[in-house]
């Protein structure tokens, strides 16, 4: 009578990415995965628990990775490893799924800063992947850019407003990559100072010979077009955690919680459903969940 339902972990995992990758357009040109890894916190003494200083405190730190609103992958993590750790073992999977639904589609991985480690960006220059990930700036990287900042800082003297110049670059690291990539630098000044950012991409610049328009990889354009337009999966993770109770940790063990977290995945991937399929055409297919 109170015999605990067991569940198959590897299965509801392959399942959420099946049902996921199933509302995919089939005949879809281009697909862009969003990663990315979001702090739940904790109030008690769940295993795993980790202190992180950027939540400043104890913190699950799960990967997702969704397309759009549907969700492919929600895989609960300890704290103590950074953002792109299992991305690779993640997208394996995930990039096999979307071939298989789509199967003439360009796949393109966009994350944070966090996701720009070797291991992501080697497997996917191996595999036919392009990636769009933001790069953290340093010394060389600002010393590449101050032409640029040079130009937006005349552009903010004259105008009073904030100024932004592209350029880009190619860059490697001393030790950690295994070769030079293509890096696309803003370079923006306003009343609060200098903020420059980067990113590496190994999309090409003159774009691809199917495209309707071949200047949208372009420095601009990739920056403010493709890569912030990120921000939206932000919008999708506060609908999961502050509606549907995704970053409830409330079990003692790593395995529950990571199932909990399944259930509020797949109760969004069902909230997406009913407002692409059963609601389409009326103001609720854009209401959030």
């Amino acid at each position: 009578r109170c015999h605990k339902l067991p569940h198959e972990p590897k299965k509801i995992q392959a399942l959420l990415l099946r049902l996921g990758a199933r509302g995919l357009p089939k005949h879809a040109s281009e697909i862009v995965v969003d990663l990315d890894a979001m702090g739940h916190r904790l109030h008690g003494g769940q295993e795993g628990r980790h202190f992180n200083a950027y939540y400043d405190d104890y913190v699950y730190l799960p990967l997702y990775a969704f397309v759009g609103d549907l969700p492919l992958w929600a895989q609960l993590r300890t704290a103590d490893h950074g953002a792109a750790h299992g991305a690779v073992a993640a997208l394996e999977k995930i990039v096999a799924a979307i071939r298989q639904r789509c199967k003439k589609a360009r796949i393109i991985v966009r994350g944070d800063s966090g996701f720009c480690v070797e291991e992501l960006m080697s497997w996917c220059e191996a595999h036919g992947v392009y990636y769009c990930v933001g790069l953290g700036k340093n010394s060389v990287l600002i010393e590449k850019t101050q032409n640029a900042l040079a130009d937006a800082r005349a552009r903010h003297c004259l105008t009073g407003a904030a100024t932004r110049v592209f350029t880009e670059f190619e860059y490697e690291t001393g030790r950690s990559w295994s070769r030079a990539r293509r890096v696309i630098a803003k370079a923006e000044v306003s009343a609060q100072g200098d903020n420059p950012r980067f990113l590496v991409t190994n999309l090409p610049a003159r774009g691809f010979k199917d495209d309707d328009d071949p200047t949208r990889f372009r420095a601009p354009r990739l920056y403010e077009e493709l890569y912030c337009a990120r921000g939206e999966m932000e919008n999708v993770l506060k609908q999961q955690t502050l509606d549907l109770a995704a970053d409830r940790m409330s079990t003692g063990y790593l395995a529950s919680n990571q199932l909990r977290l399944w259930l509020a995945t797949f109760a969004y991937l069902l909230m997406e459903r009913v407002r692409t399929l059963g609601l389409r055409g009326t103001e609720l297919a854009n209401a959030t969940a």
